[in-house]
């Protein structure tokens, strides 16, 4: 359907309010010694996230766009442009992605949505809670956000269809919106939760060490407990109240699933293969630290297994890929564009000039303000890890010189690593599955996104004493 011509025009007006803002942003004075090219990526890379906010773009249109603007500008060259489209974690997400649509082709994924249905599905609010219980418990096996999002995005994807809702504007607020939104948000916190819930945690705990501050298995989940489960409780209540599903209540589920498990009967070969396989996967990504396994190599290999079994065939990928290839490309193409910022000097220059305005404050005081910095300035990050090693280390030297408890900043900003993370559709690679989805408007993220990140930020520091506490044990 052609789109109404009023919306066209506010649409451009929204375009030429984004450009206008792009070629003021390029032309303002270079603030702290910064060389040229990092400010003029930095003026791209915000006019692109701007275009998206205000909906002016599509986050993918808004990402070619900002890859033509590097390139025929001069600020990165081509070999430098394309770098983000061969990063491995970038090809899990390509590869989880046609993964995700083999467990709903096959039928498996169908069966896991009736199975919690029959069991959970008398309102969607317990379904929501039912998705981020099932991703908690899978947080200390699989070392990979990513790859955990792999597991959990079929099955969320399975319940919206199964409870009638499909990723179109008119159907996917039924309850598709909600059980996406609660997805990514969940993650953030079942990441936060274990010491290998993501991989950034361990490398936090290395830089954590050189400052005195131990983090292993035990204390992480300890220090963690008290906000994280507060915070699970919280985060499908919360969005059941402010991003509401069109269906809340669904007391006939339950007996409409065991019918309709009843008229699949047993599980036939293809659901063998992809539960199998699946299995296998998941095995794989949860021993991949101990036996050096590449986690996108896993997700090839159960997508080259579908395939030959005839599971999920070429067929089907040409059908069927393009909102892979889609979410594949904007998301390669602004963690490029991060990264580049990263590389440029950029976000340690803004993090050492942020911290430097504040420490002369008190201790309490330059603990609130640098959670809030370190949380806020990862709207320009497009990676958890590449946030963390450019700013933790900076951010918790300034707090320690301000006689904030080292544990207790080390412990903050390794949590707030991992909560921020639904800020954005880009915020973190396990997003992108579901942002990709259709049931998840980029502004719906950003929205939604920025409420939940307010609530685990007031949650964590509220739960300041608990940390203090017990990261001193």
């Amino acid at each position: 359907m052609e789109e109404p011509f009023e919306n066209q025009k506010l649409r451009w007006v929204k375009r030429v309010i984004t450009l206008v803002f792009g070629i003021l942003i390029w032309h303002l004075p270079i603030p702290w010694d910064l060389s040229p090219d990092a400010w003029h990526l930095f003026a791209i890379f915000i006019t692109a996230i701007l275009g998206v906010l205000i909906e002016a773009l599509s986050i993918f249109t808004a990402s070619i766009l900002a890859l033509v603007a590097v390139v025929m500008l001069r600020v990165l060259t081509p070999e430098e442009a394309f770098s983000g489209f061969s990063e491995s974690f970038i090809l899990l997400i390509l590869a989880a992605f046609l993964v995700a649509k083999g467990v709903i082709k096959s039928g498996l994924g169908r069966r896991i949505a009736f199975l919690l249905i029959r069991r959970f599905g008398k309102s969607t609010l317990n379904l929501g809670y039912c998705i981020v219980a099932t991703d908690t418990l899978l947080g200390p096996a699989i070392p990979s956000n990513t790859a955990r999002s792999g597991i959990l995005y079929p099955i969320a994807h399975a319940l919206a269809l199964d409870t009638g809702s499909l990723p179109t504007p008119e159907s996917r607020k039924k309850t598709g919106s909600y059980l996406m939104m609660t997805a990514i948000s969940g993650h953030t916190i079942s990441s936060a939760l274990w010491f290998t819930g993501m991989a950034a945690n361990p490398v936090g705990a290395g830089i954590a060490a050189q400052f005195g501050v131990n983090m292993n298995f035990g204390n992480w989940v300890l220090v963690a407990s008290v906000p994280c489960i507060i915070a699970l409780v919280l985060i499908p209540y919360i969005l059941y109240k402010l991003f509401p599903p069109e269906i809340k209540y669904t007391p006939e589920a339950p007996e409409m699933a065991r019918k309709a498990l009843d008229e699949m009967g047993a599980m036939g070969k293809q659901e063998w293969i992809m539960g199998i396989t699946f299995f296998g996967m998941i095995l794989l990504w949860a021993l991949s630290p101990v036996l050096n396994i590449n986690l996108a190599i896993v997700a090839f290999l159960g997508l080259s297994i579908l395939i030959l079994a005839k599971v999920y065939t070429l067929e089907d990928i040409r059908a069927g890929a393009g909102d892979a290839l889609e979410t594949y490309v904007w998301f390669a193409i602004l963690y490029m564009m991060s990264t580049a910022l990263n590389d440029l000097g950029f976000m340690k220059t803004l993090g050492a000039q942020i911290a430097t305005q504040i420490s002369d404050f008190n201790w309490v005081t330059v603990y609130v303000l640098l959670t809030l910095l370190y949380v806020a300035i990862h709207y320009l990050f497009v990676s958890q890890t590449a946030h963390l090693l450019a700013l933790y280390a900076v951010f918790l030297q300034v707090a320690v010189n301000a006689g904030v408890p080292a544990a207790l900043m080390a412990f903050m900003l390794s949590f707030a690593t991992n909560y921020f993370a639904v800020m954005t559709p880009q915020a973190s690679s396990s997003n992108v599955l579901f942002a990709g989805s259709g049931f998840l408007p980029s502004e719906d993220i950003y929205r939604q996104g920025a409420i939940i990140t307010v609530l685990n930020t007031l949650i964590f520091l509220l739960a300041t004493p608990w940390i203090m506490w017990s990261s001193s044990l």
